[in-house]
């Protein structure tokens, strides 16, 4: 395959995680009843606030939506247009959100541990790397809203997270194509979290027992 090709899949699943974190911002604006700037905020620093963490660790300045305006372009969109959709559908199902933070975690975590290897990272960073590009505009998001970041509950979610990177990683170091180990990483992602969701699957809590 074409390197241009490639290039041109990696941003066209940039942007769709994009949509998918900013539309889960909104969601979560509207249900403590935001004003347009408030969606568009949550809508923000869910969707690019992770990529951004990472682009200042690897040294990826200016960041990526300093450099190409198209993200916050399709922010605002998202933002309006999810206003719209969720006028519409007053009473979203409880699974609606997880789900499509699932979705965005799959897309982002891949395209995270990409970038940091293509700026030269070794490939236990580019991991971690693409768990800060999945996992830190939702901590942002949630604490924006007040509410307990869904990775500090007992859920499996950055597992999920590191599962993903390292089979991304590791196929490419096997040779595998750049599309089938993306393609690989985002499905052994959605493969865990989804049934974690609907099962309820945790890791065990950690406890001390009550105090004497």
């Amino acid at each position: 395959m074409q390197p241009a090709f490639i290039d041109n899949l990696i941003y066209f699943i940039d942007l769709l995680g994009t949509v998918v974190f900013a539309f889960s911002g909104v969601l979560v604006a509207g249900r403590l009843k935001m004003d347009i700037i408030g969606v568009l905020v949550l809508a923000a620093v869910t969707s690019i606030g992770g990529g951004t963490i990472r682009d200042l660790l690897i040294g990826a300045t200016p960041v990526f939506w300093i450099k190409d305006s198209h993200y916050l372009l399709t922010i605002a969109l998202t933002g309006v247009v999810g206003m719209g959709v969720a006028r519409v559908q007053h009473r979203w199902p409880w699974y609606v959100l997880p789900l499509l933070d699932a979705v965005g975690l799959a897309l982002f975590v891949v395209i995270g541990a990409q970038k940091a290897l293509s700026y030269g990272t070794s490939g236990v960073i580019a991991v971690l790397m693409g768990c800060i590009t999945g996992v830190a505009g939702g901590v942002v998001r949630d604490i924006l809203a007040r509410e307990i970041p869904m990775v500090l509950r007992k859920e499996v979610y950055v597992t999920a997270c590191l599962l993903s990177g390292s089979i991304y990683v590791v196929l490419l170091e096997f040779g595998m194509g750049h599309v089938a180990s993306m393609f690989a990483s985002m499905l052994s992602l959605l493969c865990v979290r989804v049934p974690a969701i609907f099962l309820h699957l945790s890791l065990p809590a950690f406890h001390l027992g009550k105090d004497d």
